[in-house]
């Protein structure tokens, strides 16, 4: 499926220069987010991943959808002071900002297969981070996988070392 129809564009969103790839259409398109997830769910069992971890937002959708079609857990990075107990942190860049993820400390098994998984790939700071947590958890990192990659700001630099999956390359 060409998922690219379902990917729109919007100029200087959230501030000026930038170009938001918005993937909200390709949720919102049933046929299409089942096809995005039955796709992304191969990759998922080529790796050999037994949980699924998403970061905050458009990962807790395609995460937990991911995570519900393979039959097996899901677990959110999210952003500070979201969540209860203890939890271990990360700050990241994004081409516009910063921000600090977090992960409660016994959401990861030592020695799990993780798969991270989020709507898009553009500097690599927030899937770097979410490696960064999952790893300090004990888990393993088996790959990640993205419906939308930004290949001009080099994101699969920061984790070239993974298996890595894109739907859509811009």
């Amino acid at each position: 499926m060409d998922y690219s129809k379902f990917i729109t564009s919007t100029p200087d969103f959230p501030i000026k220069g930038i170009l938001f790839r918005d993937v909200s259409p390709l949720l919102a398109d049933g046929q299409a987010f089942k096809s995005a997830i039955k796709e992304i769910a191969v990759f998922a069992k080529s790796v050999n991943a037994d949980l699924i971890v998403g970061p905050e937002a458009r990962g807790f959708i395609i995460g937990a959808a991911l995570a519900n079609e393979m039959g097996i857990g899901f677990q959110p990075a999210r952003r500070e002071g979201k969540l209860p107990g203890e939890v271990v942190k990360e700050s990241y860049s994004l081409e516009y900002g910063e921000n600090i993820l977090e992960m409660e400390k016994n959401s990861v098994k030592k020695g799990q297969k993780v798969l991270l998984v989020d709507d898009l790939l553009a500097t690599g700071g927030t899937i770097e981070d979410t490696r960064n947590l999952v790893k300090r958890l004990g888990g393993e990192v088996v790959g990640a996988s993205f419906i939308v990659e930004l290949s001009d700001l080099k994101g699969r630099d920061q984790i070239r070392d993974l298996k890595i999956q894109s739907l859509v390359t811009y």
